[in-house]
């Protein structure tokens, strides 16, 4: 499991990328508390994580195609100063020591802009920093630091937001990102594994969509990770509107939960990195597990109950992640591998297009109980028909040998 940290250039990131995390969700606590607290609306929470996934949806295949083509370390340098600008952005706007709407909107639409070409640079640049066999357990290892970040980031958040407001979680993210930046100065280019690149004639993007479209389990895999990340994956709407309207919390509270949900996250990714297994039945069993706890997380009581299932809802996520995430990197050329991993970063940016408005129209229409509910109970039906799909393209039923028991490890997606 701990293999990748043996490697030095590993270990700079994974510092690097823990503390960056952590002030990345330091500002997302920060932007969600003050969206909710100006305009009191989830479906104002829901169209910030829009404007952050629409630009990769629309630029995400030209990230891919030149993913493919160029060096990863420029390109990851420039984007993480960008972002430290854009996080000064929100401190110091025009006027006022706390970010207008506009300000948030604007920052969460650029930040998506460069999320479009730095996604399919990252994949390919941690494939690059440990060798092919440790691959697995650097994406789950990956996996816990982040979920880690996000621990000590949502915790000293919680605390920070009712002392010094959200400007100051806005400046620490902005200071974070010169850990990247000076980790990837420092790395050993003649240690890391060169990846195969591709040419300028190699058909770009509609050459990335073919490969794709060839692989009918990777496209099957892709429409169930469309669903379950829509509508029951969304929890920094969902929980928001718990906790301001039927749970009855504060901002304490909602910091309590976001770090209940990555202490979940780090379980789950310690579990499937000791484990090892990166199966599709790993994959259809997590799924139904929290499309299902997501039914249940509808009717809690309280905060502490609604923790209670937050918490294996998270450990389920991660593992259903990591697990598409390690078939994705392992099972496709390196020369497309930016191109599949932007059609991974299209469909994720679908599932906050689509998923976090209609999220947050769910909590202001039904309540937020409601929205759970009626969430949990599609992407459960979800999770049982891509079981079925799944199977049939494997060329068997759907029986209890399926689900429990022979399918090879190291098939495709």
């Amino acid at each position: 499991m701990f293999a990748p940290l043996r490697e030095r250039n590993y270990r700079l990131w994974a510092a690097a990328d823990l503390i960056s995390v952590g002030g990345t969700w330091m500002q997302v606590l920060a932007l969600n508390w003050v969206i909710l607290s100006v305009t009191g609306s989830a479906t104002a929470m829901g169209a910030v994580v829009m404007l952050q996934s629409l630009p990769v949806l629309l630029l995400g295949s030209w990230g891919g195609a030149l993913a493919d083509r160029i060096p990863a370390r420029p390109m990851l340098i420039t984007c993480q100063a960008i972002r430290a600008l854009l996080a000064l952005a929100l401190v110091l706007p025009a006027g006022s020591l706390l970010p207008g709407t506009w300000m948030i909107y604007g920052v969460a639409l650029l930040s998506g802009v460069i999320s479009s070409f730095e996604g399919p640079v990252l994949g390919r640049f941690g494939s690059s920093l440990v060798a092919r066999d440790a691959l697995a357990s650097a994406l789950a290892l990956g996996s816990v630091l982040s979920s880690a970040g996000r621990i000590g980031g949502m915790a000293l958040g919680g605390v920070l937001i009712g002392i010094t407001g959200p400007t100051a979680l806005f400046l620490i993210n902005a200071v974070s990102y010169l850990a990247v930046i000076i980790s990837l100065l420092a790395m050993r280019t003649s240690e890391m594994r060169p990846l195969a690149r591709t040419s300028s004639s190699d058909g770009g993007v509609l050459a990335g969509l073919r490969y794709v479209l060839r692989q009918p389990v990777v496209l099957i895999v892709l429409a169930l990770s469309f669903v379950l990340g829509s509508l029951g994956r969304n929890y920094q709407v969902s929980m928001a509107a718990m906790v301001s309207g039927p749970l009855g919390g504060s901002s304490s509270s909602y910091g309590l939960l976001s770090t209940v949900f990555a202490v979940g996250a780090v379980a789950g990714g310690l579990l499937l990195a000791g484990s090892g297994k990166s199966t599709l039945r790993v994959l259809l069993g997590t799924g139904f597990l929290i499309s299902a706890l997501q039914f249940a997380s509808g009717l809690a009581p309280n905060v502490l109950g609604f923790a209670a299932l937050i918490l294996p809802i998270a450990a389920g996520a991660v593992i259903f992640d990591t697990v598409v995430s390690t078939r994705i990197q392992l099972d496709t050329a390196e020369e497309m591998r930016g191109r599949v991993l932007a059609t991974v970063g299209i469909v994720s940016s679908l599932s906050g297009i689509v998923g976090a408005p209609a999220i947050g129209w769910m909590c202001d229409t039904l309540g937020a109980r409601g929205a759970l509910l009626v969430a949990g109970t599609i992407t459960t039906a979800a999770a049982i028909a891509g079981g079925m799909a799944l199977a049939r393209a494997k060329g068997r039923s759907l029986n209890w040998n399926f689900v429990v028991g022979r399918v090879p490890a190291q098939q495709p997606a």
